[in-house]
């Protein structure tokens, strides 16, 4: 299971690298593809690369194959696909397409492979699948690298120790000297990372509302670090006690301290010039 995750993991990051190339060949070319379309490999994106590698080099004709909602936008992807597109420049495109069809290949035949292999640990994959941020490729990276078996660590704590997400202790002669977290397994940390930052952009949910808190003193990196710690909690409880996830609410906070977000609220409407005067609700 690990080397079927690990190798899926690989070859993504690959595939990555590749589309990456490729934008930069269309940048190289004066298409600004990527500034209009958010996926340039997505089915709109698709076809206007094919027919610019076929040698349609009309703006306007290339724009009106975008689909969907991204039809809205056919304007401004006129302007972007005004550029020098040449021959060379299709020869490397086709290059680029193909490897990224290959590697897209692989990954599907790894995605298929593992849906055989997973089988006896389907149970947990779909529980932990109920925590907001983890979906199917993350929960299996997570499967694979701890086995979905919580019986090998004690406590939550160990499992976060053990996926490197609890802050370091080193401390001498009373001076906290760095926090830093200790090296963990990194494909278990690159899926949490992946994990956290889906959960984070949730303004409605328990994670979302933590990550937020935490970033407004902490910073990005270490609330994502943080949510990442969380989740392993979460799992571990889940996976200890084969209960379900129940999100305790984007308002988490502000109902467990009321009187903190009422004083907060004020003096933010203050510090814009506002005078507060607060009446009981009937």
């Amino acid at each position: 299971m690990r080397d079927l995750t690990r190798t899926r993991s690989s070859i993504t990051r690959e595939r990555a690298r590749e589309i990456q190339r490729l934008e930069k060949l269309l940048e190289d070319s004066g298409i600004k593809l990527s500034a209009v379309a958010s996926d340039i490999m997505g089915v709109s994106g698709r076809a206007m690369l094919e027919a610019l590698i076929a040698g349609d080099r009309d703006p306007v004709a290339l724009a009106n194959l975008a689909k969907r909602r991204l039809r809205s936008k056919i304007p401004e992807l006129t302007q972007a696909l005004v550029g020098r597109f040449t021959e060379h420049h299709a020869f490397l495109a086709r290059v680029h397409l193909d490897l990224i069809d290959r590697h897209t290949t692989a990954i599907e035949a790894l995605t298929q492979r593992i849906e055989v292999v997973i089988e006896p640990f389907q149970g947990f994959r779909d529980l932990i699948c109920t925590i907001p941020g983890i979906g199917t490729l993350i929960a299996d990276v997570i499967v694979a690298e701890t086995g979905a078996n919580m019986s090998v660590f004690p406590t939550a704590k160990h499992l976060a120790s053990w996926a490197g997400t609890t802050p370091g202790n080193n401390e001498s002669a009373g001076k906290v000297k760095s926090s830093k977290t200790r090296p963990g397994n990194p494909y278990l940390q690159g899926a949490l990372g992946t994990a956290a930052m889906w959960a984070a952009q949730n303004p409605h949910t328990f994670l979302g509302a933590r990550y937020r808190r935490i970033a407004t003193r902490r910073g990005p990196q270490r609330a994502n670090v943080a949510i990442q710690h969380t989740l392993l909690t979460v799992i571990w409880n889940m996976g200890t006690t084969g209960t379900l996830y129940e999100d305790l609410g984007g308002d988490y906070y502000s109902r467990l301290h009321p009187e903190r977000t009422r004083t907060r609220a004020i003096r933010q409407l203050e510090a814009m010039g506002y005078r507060v005067t607060l009446d009981t609700a009937s």
